[in-house]
């Protein structure tokens, strides 16, 4: 029991970070595993002035070897030594099109309106990301590394590859994790804070403006270079229900910095993240 509540909750967002859980020693050929849905009130795309609320998927598996699926990331720990945990990681970056994260809003799937977009209409929509070049959903690979400072604080970071759509975007994590602690009995509480260094390829996937998009959508064009992405602070309270069922809420704040806060697609820097999500353990 303790070390499931232990277990950081993964779910699959679209401004989600690969995540690896806690290592969870278990008997050989075993595994420890739950799945439930909730719901996220979540930026519609990074930096987008509105929200949108969509069902929660939650997923968390470990093998006794190491092996982990946890929401959109998969991995395995190789350490043996109780302070380290690194490995191999993949994980799945989420497309993006005008809608933000997901698929295009049936509105203008059924549209009667022209292919060609008057210039008079294209420039006084106000979805930026009207006229913008599609993002396409790719597999990111690279690697985790935690330390622990002591058993509930850990120091995380991750280096991933393959994003955008030329597959030559890189993202670097540096996180703290206070894990889960006791507020009140079968209620856990734990926090983390964490920023994300990028290289230039990946800030022009996803906050650059080509001209040939400026001239679609009517963004002015931008160039932006690598570094500092965002940083992030977010809490997570679970609440055991019984031995196998668990209620679990998780508030985020993200603020972009750098280049990317100055891109014409950013219409907010700060945005806030909120979902909660009943989980069984199987």
């Amino acid at each position: 029991m303790k070390q499931f509540f232990a277990l950081a909750m993964a779910v699959a967002s679209s401004a989600a970070s690969a995540q690896t859980p806690t290592v969870n020693p278990m008997p050989d050929g075993s595994r420890d595993m739950y799945a439930g849905l909730g719901a996220v009130s979540r930026p519609r795309y990074e930096g987008a002035d509105s929200n949108k609320v969509s069902a929660l998927p939650v997923l968390q598996v470990q093998w006794s070897n190491g092996v982990f699926i946890s929401g959109m990331s998969a991995g395995m720990h190789l350490s043996d030594r109780p302070t380290l945990e690194f490995g191999p990681l993949v994980n799945v970056h989420p497309h993006r099109d005008e809608s933000g994260t997901g698929r295009i809003v049936e509105s203008l799937q059924t549209s009667n309106l022209p292919s060609v977009v008057p210039v008079s209409e294209r420039f006084s929509r106000s979805n930026r990301l009207a006229g913008m070049e599609d993002v396409r959903t790719r597999v990111e690979g690279g690697a985790f590394f935690n330390y622990y400072l002591a058993p509930e604080w850990r120091l995380t970071s991750s280096v991933l590859f393959g994003s955008g759509n030329e597959r030559d975007g890189a993202r670097m994590e540096f996180g703290v994790q206070r894990l889960a602690f006791q507020v009140a009995p079968h209620h856990t509480v734990s926090l983390n804070a964490s920023a994300t260094v990028v290289n230039a390829d990946y800030n022009r996937a996803y906050f650059g403006v080509t001209p040939l998009e400026s001239w679609n959508s009517g963004n002015s064009a931008y160039r932006p270079g690598g570094g500092l992405k965002d940083v992030r602070v977010g809490a997570r309270w679970n609440w055991a229900l019984s031995p196998s069922w668990m209620l679990t809420t998780n508030v985020q704040a993200t603020r972009l910095a750098g280049a990317v806060r100055h891109s014409p697609l950013v219409e907010r820097p700060t945005n806030v993240t909120v979902s909660a999500a009943f989980a069984y353990r199987f």
